[in-house]
């Protein structure tokens, strides 16, 4: 690492950033000047676009401009949700003394991280190894051809404490780039020497299944028993642990693994992170018990989140899982949705210049709306108190605000004080409507509004389990118009993916997370619709996936495409962050597809990648834990299940529904439409000669392509799978 390396000015500490975690401006605000972002089709870029920092957008331009008149680079790097992004522009982008240091010395370059996420990835390893920390803004500055020399992340406009402000920073920096270009370029070359080694990904040992109890080993250690979750503060949701965690006590029995999903799904819903206004899940936990959120909302989160539940609901067939899941594709579907079918990216946590203010309520205010009975039952049963129920970040203070957070499931608060439950949940449904109406007439924070291949991707694979999983149609209609409308609108002439739409434009680079999710998306959506249409689709994404993205020596997914753009480094990444990591994703898409098509060469890919990354997985085994539940679906004997009949009929469709209810996450399925099944038998050959038996619809469970009997017994079919 290079915690060792002398920087040449000073690295602070890096306590303020958004956690690796406003004073929003109108896109269409005036003012006399724009610097080049208003060409932008980001919300975060064009957040940028009238301050006097002569900011450019990544691309030839600034880097010619920095070659020719000998300037280093100033880059920042964010994304339009991020609190301390927006303080950081306020203090300093927007002042007129720090704009004239940067434009005189620097070409200054901004980001959206949420855009170009392996330029983010890159320089962020960089500041982690740099300073031990990481967080959003980050700020790199780097020499013309890149290559970064100095790393931190929030600067003040002028000093506090140890901390230097962007006034004493600048200065220094340009006396060192003037100055001192020996030492600079021993930074260069440490810094370049550490990114070629962590990126040079050799293969390692074979995984085997010790390396999941290991990391199930991890997680009982990190459990907190009080309130779910893992540590203690901050508390990420990381629902792909809890997808873990299901998916283990499924493959081995173990109670724990369910516990401990169990009861992290159950106090998230109870805690201020759940918007009980409004649906839908904030960004995560500032304290342990859940309570106090950054209130941002994130695609993301909500599509994970869902899918966690989705399972946990399977797996136990409790209904209150369910209706979670519901609850947070209300949302989605209400505020998040395009009314051509994609997804927005997410929603800030400020409005008006004050974090939360949107979300937080007085007693007095609920009392006015809902009366003094109504209103004190409610007061009583979300956490409120007339002095307010938590204190301000800044002060320490209360402040008479209120985040709703239940105390206790609305079933014991019924059982306690002697009410109908069904009653008691009627009234709170009602009362809930009441402040959501009245809460729209507030100003709403700002709306990220574009649409991301890579998080639509991972909604649409949400929504096609939750129309499987809950049998609403309603939610496989959603997904399938989202799907159309990415297979319409993001993709070139040639097939390959964009990474983002907005204002009826679509462009820039695809990543390997794109190609992952959107995948996983169309697989899941064949085995809720199946139509091939999907499933085709899928196959050849991944194709495109592989020939642009594999590491064809030493097995996994470079983050950016063959041609795409060139870096310092060629990154690769295996870890877990706030979503899965997108090899580990890739490598289950290629097991399942491997199992749709019968062509193994899809699972030699997979195993290619668990080989590559097998030395990171084994040293922290619990920081993959969506790489290691792609491993588990293949060791634990999968199951491929096809099911023939004439047509796809209600009757059909009914019993494809009863074997997916069944909780067989290492499995895949397949619906064989006799009257309709030419592409099929292109796709998946090894089912050309299942057919029906006397004209019913028959039932094959198959482990590597070798099958048990076939059955027209429905009770039979589900036997093979328990």
């Amino acid at each position: 690492v290079l915690k060792q390396l002398t920087l040449l000015i000073f690295v602070t500490a890096l306590s303020l950033s958004c956690a690796k975690e406003k004073t929003i401006k109108n896109e269409n605000s005036e003012k006399n000047t724009m610097n080049r972002l208003a060409n932008s089709q980001s919300p975060y870029l064009l957040q940028h676009k009238n301050n006097p920092v002569d900011w450019y957008p990544w691309g030839d331009e600034a880097f010619k401009k920095a070659k020719q008149e000998n300037k280093p680079i100033f880059l920042s790097i964010g994304y339009s949700t991020c609190h301390w992004c927006h303080v950081m522009e306020h203090e300093s982008f927007e002042d007129e003394q720090v704009a004239k240091l940067m434009n005189d010395s620097f070409v200054s370059i901004k980001v959206d991280r949420e855009e170009m996420p392996e330029v983010d990835h890159v320089y962020m390893s960089v500041c982690q190894a740099m300073t031990g920390r990481g967080g959003w803004p980050l700020t790199i500055v780097m020499s013309p051809d890149k290559e970064p020399f100095f790393a931190g992340t929030y600067f003040p406009k002028t000093g506090r404490g140890n901390r230097p402000g962007m006034l004493e920073l600048l200065p220094s920096l340009v006396n060192a780039w003037n100055n001192k270009r020996g030492d600079i370029q021993k930074t260069i070359d440490q810094v370049n020497s550490f990114l070629k080694n962590a990126n040079n990904t050799k293969p390692g040992s074979k995984l085997n299944r010790s390396i999941l109890t290991d990391a199930f080993g991890s997680f009982i250690e990190r459990f907190d028993n009080d309130f779910g979750g893992f540590g203690r503060a901050p508390k990420f949701p990381s629902p792909h642990n809890l997808i873990f965690l299901l998916r283990y006590h499924k493959a081995y029995g173990d109670p724990m693994a369910k516990t401990m999903a169990e009861k992290t799904l159950s106090r998230m819903r109870l805690g201020g992170i759940f918007d009980h206004i409004g649906l839908g899940f904030h960004r995560y936990s500032t304290d342990q018990k859940w309570f106090l959120p950054h209130f941002e909302k994130m695609l993301y989160d909500q599509a994970m989140i869902s899918m966690a539940y989705l399972e946990a609901f399977e797996l136990t067939n409790k209904q209150e899982y369910a209706k979670i899941a519901r609850e947070i594709f209300t949302y989605v579907l209400r505020d998040m949705t395009d009314k051509k079918g994609g997804f927005y990216s997410a929603e800030d946590a400020d409005s008006e210049g004050e974090e939360g203010k949107f979300y937080v309520w007085t007693s007095e205010e609920v009392n006015q709306l809902l009366g003094p009975k109504q209103g004190k039952q409610f007061a009583e049963i979300f956490g409120f108190k007339d002095e307010g129920n938590f204190h301000d970040e800044a002060t320490r203070q209360l402040t008479a605000k209120n985040i709703p957070y239940l105390k206790t499931k609305l079933s014991r608060y019924a059982k306690k004080n002697d009410i109908d439950l069904e009653s008691l949940n009627k009234t709170i449904e009602n009362n809930r409507l009441a402040l959501f109406n009245q809460r729209e007439h507030r100003i709403h924070p700002l709306k990220d509004n574009k649409i991301l291949t890579d998080w639509n991707g991972l909604m649409i694979a949400a929504l096609a389990n939750g129309g499987k999983i809950l049998k609403d149609e309603a939610y496989t209609n959603a997904a399938e118009k989202a799907a159309n409308f990415i297979l319409t609108n993001l993709k070139d002439d040639d097939g390959r993916l964009f990474k983002r739409y907005r204002n009826g434009s679509a462009g820039l680079q695809p990543h390997i997370d794109d190609y992952a999710f959107f995948i996983w998306a169309l697989l899941n959506l064949y085995e809720t619709s199946f139509d091939t249409r999907y499933l085709r689709s899928a196959i050849d994404l991944a194709e495109t996936m592989v020939s642009d993205f594999l590491d064809k020596e030493s097995g996994g997914f470079f983050i950016g495409p063959e041609n795409g753009e060139k870096l310092i480094v060629r990154a690769k990444d295996s870890y877990d962050g706030a979503i899965p990591s997108g090899n580990a994703v890739a490598a289950m898409s290629c097991t399942r597809i491997s199992k749709f098509t019968g062509d193994t060469k899809w699972e030699d890919i997979a195993q290619n990648t668990f080989l590559a990354f097998s030395e990171g997985i084994n040293r922290v085994p619990s920081a993959h834990s969506s790489m290691l539940t792609s491993f588990m679906f293949g060791q634990e004997n999968p199951k491929e299940i096809v099911v023939v009949a004439k047509e796809k009929s209600p009757e059909a469709i009914t019993l494809v529904r009863k074997i997916q209810d069944i909780y067989s996450p290492h499995s895949i399925i397949i619906f064989k439409e006799l009257n309709n099944n030419a592409e099929l038998d292109k796709i998946a050959p090894w089912t050309s000669m299942h057919d029906t038996i006397d004209d019913k619809i028959t039932f094959y469970v198959c482990e590597n392509f070798a099958c048990k009997r076939p059955t027209t017994d429905l009770n039979t079919a589900i036997k093979y799978l328990q």
